[in-house]
């Protein structure tokens, strides 16, 4: 059986990036009203790089100190495998991102929030093409998820034809970010969770921003009204939130990881009610308690099956 801790340092980690990106999906909405989605996206991206930059720098430099020649060796090859894992994940994100971006133009930021929070149901179910046999639990919780997900999307007495475009691109940003996940999941193990997450935001800040470029023409006059927004969402949810995600799930049990990480869901909902008075009607509030529900059912019942298992 895999050996598993988790501390409180890893469950406050974890909670801290969870804030951290629900109130930025406020500050992605605001900065949509001004700013075209690549460009808010391909800034904001390359921001958070260059936040963490300093950092790996400085690391880099200190853990060079002591080595001998065959240590170094040994530590530039893992660096080159960090950029190229920092690539794929950084492919990944650029999708994301901006597939979510594109969305606040139709729909609001508390339900782009808790759509995106279905790759809480796609993650075990791209499982099972790696042979990951499902608890029944977790398959009534997926079809719980998309209960909510239904009541969430549609108004009453309408079908999957009045799908809201904004609902549909938050979909497609959840299962880009399934694949990111699992990527993070499978690299981190390998890299400096950091500098990993440095080469991933460049990769994506330079993707959307060569997009931004062929499809887009940004002004300074618009990247200057949406600055507190870029701010926020380059430095706290790409610099900060991202890469405490990475430190965080080094302490702290996967199923106990996925279910505080589920919170922005709710800290988006509630910081977009407070902060730019968004409101939900009662229909899309019961589409959020089911899907919340379900998730935290999944997530709490996954994490009891492995402590027995134990």
């Amino acid at each position: 059986m895999k050996n598993t801790k988790t501390s409180l340092k890893g469950v406050l980690l974890l909670l801290l990036t969870a804030f951290i990106w629900g109130v930025s999906f406020v500050s992605q909405s605001v900065g949509a009203e001004t700013l075209q989605p690549f460009s808010f996206m391909g800034i904001r991206t390359f921001m958070g790089a260059c936040v963490l930059l300093p950092l790996v720098l400085i690391r880099d430099k200190k853990a060079k100190k002591n080595l001998n020649e065959q240590e170094l060796l040994a530590f530039k090859k893992n660096n080159k495998k960090t950029i190229l894992y920092g690539m794929i994940l950084g492919i990944f994100l650029a999708l994301a991102t901006n597939f979510q971006q594109f969305a606040f133009y139709y729909s609001t930021a508390g339900k782009i929030a808790f759509i995106t929070a279905m790759y809480m149901f796609f993650v075990p179910l791209v499982g099972l093409f790696f042979k990951k046999r499902l608890p029944h639990i977790t398959w009534i919780c997926i079809a719980f998820g998309f209960l909510g997900l239904y009541f969430l999307s549609f108004a009453k007495g309408s079908g999957f034809g009045d799908l809201n475009k904004g609902d549909i691109l938050a979909l497609i940003c959840s299962l880009f970010f399934t694949c990111q996940i699992l990527l993070v999941e499978k690299f981190v193990s390998e890299c400096d969770g950091i500098k990993l997450s440095c080469f991933q935001f460049y990769t994506a800040g330079i993707i959307s921003l060569i997009l931004m470029f062929i499809f887009e023409e940004p002004s300074w006059a618009a990247i200057k009204s949406a600055g507190i927004a870029l701010l926020y969402s380059g430095i706290m949810s790409c610099g900060i939130a991202y890469t405490l995600q990475v430190v965080g799930q080094k302490y702290c049990e996967s199923s106990i990881a996925s279910l505080i990480m589920c919170m922005e869901s709710v800290f988006a909902v509630l910081s977009a009610a407070l902060l730019i008075h968004e409101k939900l009607t009662g229909r899309e509030i019961l589409g959020c308690v089911i899907m919340f529900l379900a998730i935290i059912i999944s997530q709490t019942y996954d994490g009891f099956r492995n402590e027995k298992a134990v």
